[in-house]
Formats: structure tokens, sequence, C-alpha cells
């Protein structure tokens, strides 16, 4: 068992410029999360269980805290990584401060660990595209 003192962390952080409940759809509605991250099968139910899909694989996820328009939680597992995705939504006078934190990179898992940190921004880009379109309004 890893010592949580080693496990490792990626946090990407972001000023959006849209309200925290559009940023919200667009990290709980399945056709959003699909043009943004991975195609999904998710609900923003607690315990609901659900996969990401991707040409490289798919991840079992659960998840494990929903505040609508302040947090989502959901475990991330896949490919020999078990880790924790929290969003964390904060209002400011311009939209949202979006910060989404990825734990539980065992020390070993460097390329697991150097994927998502070179990973989730461009998701992040990705996401500013889809919040751009009208039908995340």
């Amino acid at each position: 068992m890893t010592n949580a003192a080693e496990a490792l962390t990626v946090v990407v952080e972001r000023d959006l410029s849209h309200p925290p409940e559009k940023v919200w759809r667009a990290l709980t509605q399945p056709h959003l999360i699909a043009e943004w991250l991975m195609q999904n099968d998710f609900k923003p139910d607690l315990g609901h269980r659900f996969n990401l899909r991707a040409e490289w694989g798919t991840l079992d996820c659960k998840v494990l805290a929903i505040e609508p328009h302040k947090v989502l939680s959901y475990a991330w597992d896949g490919l020999g990584l078990e880790s924790v995705v929290t969003w964390t939504l904060t209002p400011t006078g311009r939209g949202t401060h979006l910060r989404m934190e990825q734990t539980g990179f065992k020390p070993e898992q460097k390329q697991a660990y150097q994927g998502a940190k070179f990973g989730w921004p461009r998701f992040f880009d990705s996401m500013e595209k889809v919040l751009e379109k009208a039908d995340a309004a």
C-alpha cells in the first residue's frame, strides 16, 4: 500500500468566463462530457458507477461526492491506476474558478502521472470550447 505522503497529485486550475451553473453542466451532462473528455455513461448521482471510454481503454469510475454547482468527485480507476478526481467550482466576479485535483498516483506510476499533467490542461482547453457553444448554455 502506498503511503499517502508518497502519492502524487495533479492540480489544474483555471478562471473561466462562464457561471458555475454552465460549467457544472459541462461536468455532468454525458453528451457534453463526451465532447471535452471521453465517451461515458455518467449520471450525477452519488454512488453511480460509470465508465469513461477512449481508444486506449476504459476507466471504471464511481461518483464519490456531489454538491451541485460546487463539488464533484469520482474514482478514476484503470490501467493500474486507482485515483480520485475532484472538481471544485468557485464563483468569481467574472465567472468561475475551476480546480481539478487528481490524487493517488504511486511514485512508480510516472508515465500515468506525466500523462495526467500533460492531458488535463488539454481537456480544460476542450471544455472551454464546449462552454463557448450555445448548447452548453
